[in-house]
């Protein structure tokens, strides 16, 4: 099975359980690290954006909480969105939520003011064409802001965090939500995920531009940016 179908059927498996799980097993450290992110992406003051694997919305919601007046979200996961579209109305917020590839977006090139993913990227089947849509679809000049998961460098560190995400992890998050293949699958992704530098390369690769990259919590999270190309006349 392709890596985007297995993913695709796996967040619609853990959808009913995901929210309550993922802030347990983060310890709610998430939501500094999502703040943090928020906090650079309004900076730049984005009126119309896209949140790419936008999952069951938090992100989004922090976005629109923040005063971003129109946010889009989007995913492959129907089940995820179905837990996000039901927190967006209970809210009262303008937010769209649609299912969609982050490989090949319907949007029209230069139509969003800033585009972010939050947590997803590294379920990205191909990266380098993930980074590549992010790209077209921003207008020139605009952030694209991902965060993501990350293994601390530190070798102490490293050890207590494979330990944690590679056996207790697997066992709460199995028993939680009856999937315990999908919290196996998780904290592998982060550890297969690419090097930090290898993703600001592919960021640089795609057209962006003051590339940055900032570490989170000695490590455990990282935040890449960078400024989509201003056209040459």
């Amino acid at each position: 099975m392709a890596k985007k179908n297995f993913v695709m059927k796996m967040f619609d498996d853990i959808a009913p359980t995901y929210d309550k799980l993922n802030h347990i097993l983060s310890l709610n450290i998430d939501k500094s690290w999502r703040r943090k992110a928020v906090n650079r992406i309004n900076s730049t003051h984005p009126h119309n954006m896209l949140d790419i694997a936008c999952g069951t919305g938090d992100f989004s919601i922090a976005l629109a909480h923040a005063g971003v007046s129109k946010v889009t979200g989007v995913d492959i996961s129907e089940g995820m969105l179905e837990v996000g579209r039901e927190k967006v109305k209970e809210l009262g917020l303008n937010i769209t939520m649609e299912v969609d590839d982050s490989e090949n977006l319907r949007y029209d090139d230069n139509t969003f003011d800033a585009v972010s993913v939050a947590f997803g990227v590294r379920n990205f089947e191909h990266l380098q064409l993930g980074l590549n849509e992010m790209n077209r679809v921003l207008r020139p000049g605009a952030l694209a802001c991902i965060v993501e998961l990350s293994v601390p460098s530190n070798p102490i560190l490293r050890w207590g965090y494979k330990l944690y995400f590679l056996h207790v992890l697997p066992t709460i998050g199995g028993m939680i939500s009856g999937n315990k293949e999908a919290y196996r699958y998780l904290p592998i992704s982060v550890l297969q995920f690419a090097k930090p530098q290898n993703v600001c390369e592919m960021m640089r690769k795609a057209g962006f531009e003051q590339v940055e990259v900032k570490a989170f919590t000695l490590g455990l999270c990282r935040m890449f940016t960078g400024i989509k190309k201003k056209q040459v006349s």
